[in-house]
Parts: structure tokens; C-alpha cells; sequence
């Protein structure tokens, strides 16, 4: 019996938000079975990924372009809402608003059902091979900027 080839989900683009299911495992929390707080920005990081995956952006496709580019967090800001515990599925949810020079501004959410867990306010900028700040491929802003505020 042959199984099916599966892929990982990116999740969605619903409008201008990219929306990534997440499952809370016993690696995620502490020893209370509450999440870990380190974890959310594991969490954070998959949204922002998958966000430009599902968008048609690909990071090793950026790397290996006559003027490779990459991106870095230079700025992350957490607000903790409530705990988000073992076993729980939570939504992240990602809008990229803008983009300024080298950097995007990006807005995300970590959501269980109704009740918001966790926010992140992130600003990323787009580097060259040597860490130096450079504006993002023009191809990568047309993509992104139906979906900015």
C-alpha cells in the first residue's frame, strides 16, 4: 500500500492576512503546560515564511538571484495576552502594511478562536549577502504591495 504524498500547509492568504493553523506539543511548554514564551516567536517567524511562500515568494529563490537578498529582523516587539496551553490550536495571522526603503513593516496575531494570545509588531529589512541593508527586488514589492494597508 503506497501513501499519499503529502506537503506541509503555508496556510491561507484570506484578503490581505495570512492565516497559519498551529498546534500547541508538549516541546512547546513548560513544564506547566503552558507555552513557553520563546515559542511565539518561533510561531511569528512561520507566519512571516509562510506568508511570502503563500504570496509566490520564495527565500532560497531571493538567495540565489544575480543580487541575492534575504531578510532580517531588526526590530520585535511582543505583547503577551493570555497563555495558550498543550493541545491547543491557535491561528497566526500575518499582514505585511508596508514597506520603507529596505525594510517591511509587518503586524501579526496569535488567535485561539476568539481570544487574541498573543501580538507582534516586526520590522524586517531586506539585506545583500554582507548584512548591508538594500532595497527589496522589485518583483517582491509588486507581489506585495496588493496586499499592504
Amino acid at each position: 500500500m503506497s501513501l499519499p504524498d503529502l506537503e506541509p500547509t503555508a496556510g491561507q492568504i484570506i484578503g490581505r492576512e495570512h492565516q497559519l493553523p498551529v498546534r500547541i506539543y508538549y516541546e512547546d511548554t513548560d513544564f506547566t503546560g503552558v507555552v513557553y514564551h520563546g515559542q511565539y516567536v518561533r510561531f511569528f517567524e512561520r507566519g512571516r515564511s509562510d506568508f511570502l511562500r503563500a504570496a509566490g515568494i520564495d527565500h532560497s529563490a531571493l538567495l540565489e538571484r544575480e543580487d541575492p537578498a534575504a531578510f532580517t529582523v531588526v526590530k520585535l516587539s511582543l505583547e503577551f495576552r493570555k497563555p495558550a496551553r498543550i493541545d491547543d490550536a491557535l491561528l497566526v495571522r500575518t499582514t505585511y502594511d508596508r514597506a520603507k526603503g529596505p525594510r517591511l513593516f509587518i503586524a501579526q496575531r496569535i488567535t485561539r478562536g476568539a481570544d487574541l494570545i498573543c501580538e507582534a509588531e516586526v520590522e524586517a529589512a531586506c539585506i545583500d549577502l554582507s548584512g548591508r541593508p538594500r532595497k527589496p527586488p522589485a518583483g517582491l514589492l509588486e507581489t506585495l504591495r496588493p496586499l499592504f494597508c
